[in-house]
Formats: structure tokens, C-alpha cells, sequence
């Protein structure tokens, strides 16, 4: 009930008008200025003072005198939450130009023949004044930032350095959403101990227990980009703790454009396209995950990567790693282990090797699979069709064999829209996978298991290896020309958050041998998303219309099966609803198992004969 009570003041408090917020400190300066006149006379006779009507006349006017001063020393158009030491100064001032005008008038009363004055009085009134006003600021920030500090639980970081670049990200990071500055790390002795901008500044030595306080994650190091020697102590000295070290970079640097193409942020969904990703619904997206076994193949990938990340944060029981690539997955399971608090298991190999397959599934009793590995590179697939199909259509259906003879309780397949009437052998290979994935749920449900093989199928995801943002980065760093393959061609975009959070729910909704699709929203053209990349990276455009611009963007002609455009299905009135707004199904064929094994059992036969050509046409007509 007191929390409640606590909440809701708060929220009342901090949801004031601008102009009430400052008619409310108004009144409390009144009656701290009128408490403070009256303590200096208490004080300078020893007792609790009863006065006069002159005297109580003379306190008033205190006040009446001294707010007129606040105004133009900014006391009332400062945020209190966001208030600096800075403030004081501007309080010290003040009261002390009020307090001289209030003595002159209390020395003119003296001798119009009032009681008088002590001459002590109108010193100890300004000091008191300024104590009580100072106090009544920094209290209010104090108190303020106890619910936000709440919020942050867990969420807050360190900053090394009180340097300019420091206080500005204290500044930017209080007004925002993800992380709160919980202080300042300095070896400045003068500085060591005090607030600067509402923030404790501590010293190295202390570092171990403000961590530990705070539940620190994050240390961000501030320092310039003349002293590396301190900065590389900084960040060994930090090695020693539980924490993820960062550095930004000096602000002269950015300004100069010496970091920009870094720190050219994925591009998120909202940037390309006006809208919002939609919250991720916690019923789903825990289902298949919390407490149970999950594999993830393709781990070190860009979308298994990503999707094991998620799963580690809704506490399963153990993740497997699966990766062909030993980089890849030496570093997805590096990245992991910093805050993975389940048995993470990697390992090194191809969904295609089967005793490899069968000895996870049965060591680790596997429950949910999301299949993710796939040779995905349009032209690079077109150039060897028949690894394509080795890895992508033998590697799942490899995968889901040992899967549906194991008991996996949940199969769910990363697909591609270039899987939808293909063009290329890439997305050819993805609608095989999918057409395996439906056998495997058919056999699963004619056998009376409870087990559920889907399919998610979704556009590109930006920032992934598969994806321009990369290319497009590398390009503007080199200084152009940003290639693009036509100036019409259109992709369906999402931020590769937004996609694994979706094929998760997808998961869970699947009842079995569903092909979801994710609402990607209005395709983006290609060459528009060149030019914003180039003015996100602080560039401009040069062409016909702006011949002084920075970087060009050239055409190079579409490339070997690639399409215009996308589609998220071969038939548009096969999409279904589902119980989320950016999820649908597809009712899509499938083939029977004698036609497919037959199909199967042809397509080996030409990769062990090396017959790519009539590879690729089987797939294409089998796809299409």
C-alpha cells in the first residue's frame, strides 16, 4: 500500500505542468525564505523568537524581495531532475543580492524607529537561505530519481571519465530508456566524492563495491583519444571485473567524421518503414524454450546467433550449439557466456552428418530445434548448386529425420520469401527444406506423435550476412560507390530482433506443418535504402541532380535469379490469420512421401554425377 501511495505521488508529481511545477517551488521559497529569517533571529538570541508585527511584517518581506531575484538566476527554469552543481552558484548569487536588499530595508525600518536589527541577522538569514534552498533542490532531485533508479534495477552502468564526453552521455543515458548512469569512476582527488549532474563521482579503489552495489554490467570508458596508454590500463584494470567494457569514442572524433560509417546503427524497421515492432507476447514466447532442451543449427550465423541470444534470456535448461564454422561458433559461445545462466553446449559440425545429429539429440534430449543453418548467398549458391542442396535440402531433412525418430517436440525451419515461385537455386533449395519439413510433420501426425514440424517464412533482415546493410556500410567506408543491382528493385525489410522474436511465437503457435509468414509491411526499395545509408553515415549522395556529393551509387544490373521483387506466398489466398497481428499461415502443397523420396533419390544421383545444370532445372521444378 505505502509503495502504491509512493507511485502514485510520484507519477502526480512528475506529470505536473511546466507552470505548476514552478508556482509549486515558488511557494516553497516563500516559506523557506520567511523559515530562514526567522532562524536567524532564533539563532542570534538564543531562543525560539516570537516576533512583532513589524518583524513578522519584515520576515515576509524576505521572500517578496528575493523571488524577483530567482527568476532572472534561472532557479526556476532549471529541471530539477536534471539539475547540476552548477545551481548552487546560481542560488548563492541570488539569495545574496535579495539578502542585501532585504538588510537595507530592515536597516531603513531601524531607523524610521523600528526595533531594529542585529547587524548578525541578515548574515545568518543569507547563509540559512542558501542552505535551505540548496537542500530543498538537491532533496527534490534525490527523490525523484529514487523511482527511475528502481526502474533500472539491474540496467545500470558505470561511467569511466568526468571529462565533457562523460557528462554528455550522463546526460543523454538519464533521458533515456535503456541504461541509467548509476555514477562516475575518476582518479581526480578533487573531484573524488562529490556530485556532479545528480551523480556520485568514485574513486578506482571503490570499484569492486559500487559494482557490486549497483549490479553493475557495463562500464563505458570516456577518455580521449590522446592518452591510449590510460585508456589501455583503464580497460585491463576492468578485465579484472564481471563487466562489459565499452569505449566512446572522443566527440571531436565523431564530429570529424573519424567514426561515423561505425557507428552507422542497424537500421531498424521503423527507420525504413514508419511503424513499431509489436510487443512480443510472453505466453508465446517462453513455450517452447523455458526449462526444455533447445538446439539452434546455424548458431553463429547472423539470425541463429540472434535467436540464441533470445533463447539464453528465457531460461531453458541447456542450449546446443550447432555451427560448421569453428569462428562463427567460437564466438557466438564467447558472447554467450558473459551472461548464459543455462549449460550452453557448442559444437562444431553439419546438420548433414547424421551420427553427429543423433548423438546431441539422444546425449541431450533435445525438445526444440530451430533450424537456422543454410547456405543463404543468392549468387554464391547459383555458383555451386550442388553444396547448395547438400547443406540446405539433405542437411534438414537429415536434421528432421533424426528429429521426428528422436522425439524433438518442437522442429521449427528458418525459410526465405525466395523460396515462394523461385527463380534462383537458393530459394529453390529453401522450398524443398519446407517440403521435407511437411513430410515430417505428416508422418508425426499419422503415427500419433505429439511432435510439430513448421516452417517460418519471412523477407530480409537487415544487418545480417545475407543482407545490403553490411555491403552498403562497407562501401561508404571505402568512400563509394554504393552498388545497387536496379533501380526498381524492392525487398521486404525487418530488424533481425523483430524476425527471431516472431519465429519463436510462430513456434509456439504451430499445431504442425504450418508455414508461418511474418507481416514484413510495405517493401523498400533498394536504391532508397542506398541513399539514406549514405545519409546516415554523414554523406551525400552524388549524381545528376547533386554533381558535388560525396558518394556514388551505381547500378550494376540484376544479378543471375534475382527478382525485383519478393513474395511471401505462392498463392494469395492461402494466408490465414493467427492469434498474432504480424504472424499468418499459409496452406501451402506438399508432395507424398513416395514422390518425394523419388525426388530425393534423383537429386543425389546428379550431385554424386556432378550433373549441375539438370540439378538446377529439378529444383526449379519441383519449386515453382
Amino acid at each position: 500500500m505505502p509503495t502504491s501511495f509512493t507511485s502514485r505521488f510520484f507519477k502526480g508529481l512528475t506529470g505536473l505542468g511546466r507552470n505548476r511545477k514552478q508556482l509549486l517551488m515558488m511557494l516553497v521559497d516563500t516559506v523557506l525564505l520567511a523559515f530562514s529569517v526567522w532562524g536567524a533571529y532564533s539563532l542570534r538570541f538564543g531562543v525560539l523568537f516570537v516576533p512583532s508585527l513589524e518583524q513578522l511584517l519584515l520576515m515576509m518581506a524576505a521572500p517578496a524581495l528575493s523571488i524577483p531575484f530567482f527568476i532572472p538566476f534561472g532557479l526556476y527554469r532549471s529541471v530539477v531532475r536534471y539539475m547540476g552543481e552548477h545551481a548552487l552558484w546560481a542560488i548563492i548569487k541570488s539569495v545574496g543580492f535579495s539578502a542585501i536588499i532585504w538588510s537595507t530595508l530592515a536597516f531603513m525600518t531601524s531607523m524610521t524607529g523600528g526595533e531594529g536589527v542585529p547587524r548578525s541577522v541578515p548574515v545568518i538569514y543569507a547563509l540559512l537561505a542558501v542552505m535551505m534552498i540548496g537542500a530543498s533542490r538537491f532533496g527534490a532531485r534525490w527523490v525523484l530519481w529514487l523511482p527511475v533508479r528502481r526502474q533500472f534495477s539491474g540496467r545500470q552502468v558505470l561511467i569511466y571519465g568526468t571529462g565533457s564526453s562523460g557528462r554528455q552521455l550522463a546526460a543523454a543515458l538519464q533521458g533515456g530508456q535503456e541504461l541509467f548512469p548509476a555514477g562516475f569512476i575518476d582518479d581526480d582527488p578533487e573531484l573524488l566524492g562529490k556530485d556532479l549532474d545528480g551523480l556520485r563521482v568514485y574513486s578506482i579503489s571503490q570499484i569492486g563495491g559500487v559494482i557490486e552495489k549497483f549490479d553493475i554490467h557495463d562500464v563505458i570508458v570516456t577518455l580521449s583519444s590522446d592518452s591510449n596508454l590510460k585508456r589501455q590500463a583503464v580497460v585491463k584494470l576492468l578485465e579484472e571485473y564481471p563487466v562489459k567494457v565499452r569505449i566512446l569514442p572522443a566527440v571531436a572524433e565523431i564530429a570529424n567524421g573519424k567514426h561515423l560509417v561505425n557507428m552507422v546503427r542497424e537500421v531498424d524497421i521503423g527507420d525504413l518503414l514508419g511503424r513499431d515492432p509489436v510487443a512480443a507476447d510472453p505466453k508465446l514466447i517462453g513455450k517452447d524454450i523455458t526449462g526444455k532442451v533447445v538446439m539452434v543449427t546455424g548458431a553463429g550465423g547472423s539470425i541463429g546467433s540472434e535467436l540464441c541470444r533470445q533463447v539464453v534470456a528465457r531460461a531453458p535448461s541447456r542450449l546446443i550449439l550447432l555451427e560448421a564454422s569453428e569462428h562463427a561458433l567460437y564466438q557466438i559461445d564467447r558472447s554467450l557466456g558473459g551472461f548464459a545462466a543455462c549449460e550452453v553446449v557448442p559444437c562444431l559440425g553439419s546438420v548433414g552428418d547424421r551420427s553427429l545429429v543423433v548423438r546431441l539429440l539422444e546425449r541431450y534430449g533435445v525438445q526444440t530445434i530451430y533450424h537456422a543453418a543454410a547456405h543463404k548467398h543468392v549468387p554464391l549458391v547459383e555458383c555451386n548448386i550442388a553444396e547448395g542442396v547438400s547443406n540446405n535440402v539433405f542437411g534438414s531433412r537429415t536434421l528432421a529425420a533424426a528429429a521426428l525418430e528422436h522425439g524433438v517436440e518442437t522442429f521449427v525451419l528458418i525459410s526465405t520469401d525466395k523460396a515462394v515461385r523461385p527463380t534462383n537455386a537458393m530459394g529453390a533449395t529453401k522450398r524443398w527444406a519446407e517440403i521435407v519439413m511437411q513430410e515430417c510433420d505428416r508422418q508425426a501426425q499419422a503415427e500419433g506423435r505429439r511432435q510439430r514440424f513448421c516452417a517460418v517464412r519471412f523477407g530480409n533482415v537487415l544487418g545480417s550476412s545475407g543482407s545490403v546493410i553490411p555491403l552498403f556500410k562497407e562501401q561508404i567506408g571505402k568512400g563509394g560507390p554504393v552498388t545497387v543491382t536496379h533501380e526498381e528493385v524492392t525487398r521486404y525489410f525487418m530488424s533481425i530482433h523483430e524476425a527471431v522474436e516472431l519465429v519463436i511465437q510462430a513456434g509456439s503457435m504451430a499445431a504442425g506443418g504450418e508455414i508461418f509468414l511474418l507481416d514484413m509491411g510495405e517493401p523498400v526499395k533498394i536504391i532508397d535504402l542506398a541513399r539514406n545509408m549514405v545519409r546516415l553515415a554523414g554523406h551525400e549522395v552524388r549524381d545528376a541532380v547533386n554533381p558535388d556529393g560525396d558518394i556514388d551509387i551505381v547500378v550494376t544490373g540484376l544479378r543471375p535469379g534475382e527478382k525485383l521483387y519478393e513474395e511471401l506466398l505462392i498463392a494469395d489466398e492461402n494466408a490465414q490469420p493467427t492469434a498474432h497481428p504480424k504472424i499468418m499461415k499459409a496452406v501451402e502443397p506438399g508432395l507424398e512421401a513416395p514422390e518425394l523420396d523419388a525426388l530425393l533419390k534423383r537429386a543425389g544421383k546428379l550431385i554424386a554425377d556432378g550433373d549441375e545444370e539438370p540439378l538446377r532445372k529439378l529444383l526449379l521444378e519441383v519449386a515453382s
